[in-house]
């Protein structure tokens, strides 16, 4: 099938209960100014592949929900701060938790980390 000559007439119906797609909302556009004092979310010690960022496995059936997906950001990556994985500090909280959680905690409350 050819793609659509108007393509913002295309309505995508994915099921709001699915475990598998979510729909994504664009992100908003860049204001052109840079980014500063920002929190580091973790500083990973050693070696860091694409499966310590995000491991595959059991993982892989989410691919299409990364809401669900971002449930597996960096918990294999060892904090070089504490050694230890899974484990990062909030630093809105002073609390250490997931990284996962401590990224949402940072997007909640309009926080942009790196």
């Amino acid at each position: 099938q050819e793609p659509s000559s108007s393509p913002d007439s295309v309505k995508i119906d994915i099921d709001p209960n699915s475990k598998k797609l979510q729909l994504l909302e664009p992100f908003g556009k860049w204001d052109g100014k840079d980014l500063l004092n920002m929190p580091v979310l973790i500083k990973c010690r050693g070696k860091c592949t694409t499966d310590h960022i995000s491991a595959a496995g059991p993982w892989l059936k989410y691919r299409g929900h990364l809401d669900i997906l971002s449930n597996n950001l960096y918990i294999g990556a060892i904090n070089d701060e504490n050694g230890l994985a899974n484990s990062v500090c909030n630093q809105l909280t002073g609390k250490y938790a997931p990284p996962p959680d401590v990224a949402r905690d940072y997007k909640s409350n309009g926080l942009k980390w790196c």
